[in-house]
């Protein structure tokens, strides 16, 4: 994964004082998930199915 060509959009999210933020970004057809305090560090990547599964199951409430 090429951050260089990569647009990471932070989470609007966060746990109040801004340091617990992740941030996603679209590669090919992949989510790719990464901290946003440690911009080189290790990235996640998600098909398109599971990312929309997760995102789902976040909105309804249904994790935690």
């Amino acid at each position: 994964m090429d951050s260089d060509n990569v647009q990471w959009i932070k989470s609007s999210y966060n746990g109040g004082s801004g340091t617990e933020c992740v941030e996603t970004a679209r590669v090919g057809a992949e989510t790719a998930v990464r901290d946003s305090k440690d911009l080189l560090g290790p990235r996640l990547a998600f098909a398109a199915r599971s990312w929309a599964d997760f995102v789902g199951a976040v909105r309804a409430g249904r994790l935690g």
